[in-house]
């Protein structure tokens, strides 16, 4: 009876004393928790939320704890591997208005937003589902960086793409890449495309603001920045653009040579021109162009004599 009473004892107290260590929960500085209720008489619901940097805070029995970031995060589109993010390397390709698939790196910097209540509606909304991951795994946004960045791909990276495919499909491709007016005019001289880039830029942040929370359903990003680093061209027309530019250096070049050829031609001209005028300067000049040594010159004798000095 008494073996009964204290495996029966075990039973009972072993859980609740597990529920309970499991029930004290703490955030670093960098994290912010949300709580739900998990207990076998509970409901699912969230139960509270523990601000970054917290101590020990009792959560429940058996409650679930979500964990997100706290501090500001950026997602990179980049071609450069050493660059990238855990979505891994990518680009987006958007078509010019002139039909130019253009190549488009930047990086989104972002924060969640901590406010208690948009938290609480934020894991409603995301945080009881799962995402797909690089590796096929399905994972929550709480999942670490590899279930935030499932979670980002696929619920705020769309977003992104919208906003760039909107803006870079109304501009023309030599207004955001100078460089490739070329292909129309082979005399054109590329000219600085930093300010439609900002134009851009400042563009998709606008429509960043206002598309995100309306598609995301709450305002659950705070400080929101897209910065444009770089447009790039495909392979085969930034091919045609080097070809323009070696050609203008070619032609550049020639056309040097063409000048230098008519400056000599033209200091020629004016030299003989004095030659005529006073032969004896001509006499002087040939003096001057004797090399150094030479103590006997006799112009138009064949029998002269020429005595190097020693």
């Amino acid at each position: 009876m008494r073996t009964a009473l204290a495996v029966i004892t075990a039973l009972i107290v072993f859980p609740l004393l597990v529920g309970s260590v499991l029930g004290l929960r703490s955030t670093d500085g960098g994290e912010v928790a949300v709580v739900r209720d998990g207990g076998p008489l509970d409901d699912n619901r969230v139960r509270q939320v523990i601000d970054p940097g917290s101590g020990l805070t009792w959560t429940g029995l058996w409650s679930s704890v979500h964990s997100y970031p706290a501090q500001q995060r950026f997602y990179t589109i980049t071609a450069d591997a050493k660059r990238a993010t855990a979505l891994g390397v990518d680009v987006v390709t958007v078509p010019s208005s002139d039909g130019v698939n253009l190549g488009i790196e930047g990086t989104f910097y972002f924060t969640l937003n901590l406010d208690h209540e948009t938290l609480k509606t934020f894991d409603d909304k995301y945080g009881t589902r799962t995402y797909r991951a690089q590796n096929d795994q399905s994972l929550h946004a709480w999942d670490g960086d590899a279930g935030w960045s499932a979670f980002f791909g696929q619920a705020v990276r769309p977003v992104i793409d919208n906003a760039l495919r909107s803006q870079i499909g109304s501009l023309r491709c030599a207004e955001l890449v100078p460089s490739c007016g070329l292909l129309e005019n082979a005399t054109l001289k590329p000219q600085d495309g930093n300010t439609a880039i900002a134009r851009v830029q400042d563009a998709v942040n606008a429509s960043l603001a206002r598309d995100l929370p309306a598609t995301l359903g709450g305002e659950f990003f705070t400080d929101m920045r897209f910065t444009l680093a770089h447009v790039t061209l495909p392979g085969e027309v930034q091919q045609a653009v080097n070809e323009s530019l070696a050609a203008m250096v070619a032609v550049s070049e020639a056309e040097a040579k063409v000048a230098q050829a008519e400056a000599e031609a033209k200091a020629n001209k004016a030299r003989q021109d004095g030659y005529d005028k006073c032969p004896s300067c001509a006499e002087i000049e040939k003096l001057k162009a004797l090399p150094q040594g030479i103590t006997v010159y006799a112009p138009g004798n064949p029998q002269s004599v020429v005595i190097p000095s020693r």
